[in-house]
């Protein structure tokens, strides 16, 4: 064997007769024995050999369960210098696996796999409730609890509950009012990103969602929806004292005002209030 190699069950002790490193080294082979003999053959040594002695060192502390690798700017050990050298890349922010079809970059190699699957279509993780496949199976995991029913995320501050973390932190925002997402062009902020991107196409003028029977068009899909009741007649929102309904829940809101006998809309020329905007508009004409 050649002498430049270590070998476990062949350690060279006299090398190192009498001195703490024998003994440290003597010791750590001695429980590597004892972990090998358990987990590795059952009963008989390994035959792993290593070119540099701290090698062997860090192999025997994996085995016995230790972590070898301290990361330097905060707790976290790590069993393989491998591992550690990912670590660290949440701490530099390096991303240098970069994909080839979009501007995303990832520090590790394994989330660019995931995430080519974006590109390529590609979804292996089937659900066996319904036709619903995923790139991820994480991905997969999650959707499960809606076929479960598993609510596991609680809100501390009403009795609502959630299948996926994001959506509680989401809901979280309605109890402090946080609404992080502002438009450049006005004072308006939005609790969702999505909500500030389809009024963003309120300035810009897009109306990208267009009626199949008339000429009418939406800056946004849920106005284009609203809109579609129009054509069918139906009148969801059906008032409790009379026999009206409407189209919009805002309008049988308004409705309700004629049977409280609320007139919020204040002229601010005389004395007369009335219970809708349009009829306190009308009235203005008159002065």
């Amino acid at each position: 064997m050649d002498n430049s190699y270590i070998k476990i069950e062949e350690f060279p002790w006299w090398l190192h007769e009498n001195t703490d490193e024998h003994l440290l080294i003597k010791e750590e082979t001695s429980t590597h024995d004892n972990i090998a003999r358990q987990k590795v053959h059952g009963g008989g040594l390994c035959n792993k050999n290593y070119a540099e002695k701290r090698n062997l060192q860090n192999y025997v502390k994996v085995q016995a369960g230790e972590k070898a690798y301290q990361c330097s700017l905060c707790d976290k050990t790590c069993s393989k210098l491998n591992n550690l050298t990912k670590h660290m890349r949440t701490h530099s922010g390096e991303k240098p696996y970069q994909c080839i079809q979009c501007d995303k970059s990832f520090s590790q190699n394994g989330s660019l796999k995931i995430h080519m699957a974006t590109h390529t279509g590609e979804r292996p993780y089937q659900c066996n409730c319904c036709d619903k496949a995923f790139s991820r199976k994480d991905n997969l995991k999650i959707h499960m609890k809606i076929h479960t029913g598993e609510r596991s995320y609680q809100c501390s501050q009403c009795d609502k509950a959630f299948s996926h973390q994001q959506n509680l932190i989401r809901h979280m925002k309605n109890h402090t009012g946080e609404k992080p997402y502002q438009c450049s062009q006005c004072d308006k902020n939005f609790l969702h990103k999505h909500h500030l991107i389809s009024h963003m196409k309120t300035h810009a003028g897009e109306k990208p969602y267009r009626c199949s029977l008339c000429d009418k068009a939406f800056s946004r899909n849920d106005r284009l929806n609203m809109h579609m009741i129009i054509h069918t007649a139906e009148r969801p929102f059906q008032c409790n004292q009379c026999d009206k309904g409407f189209v919009q829940n805002s309008n049988l809101t308004r409705h309700m005002k004629v049977h409280n006998g609320q007139n919020p809309y204040q002229c601010s020329q005389c004395d007369k209030s009335f219970s809708k905007n349009s009829s306190l508009k009308s009235h203005m004409k008159i002065h």
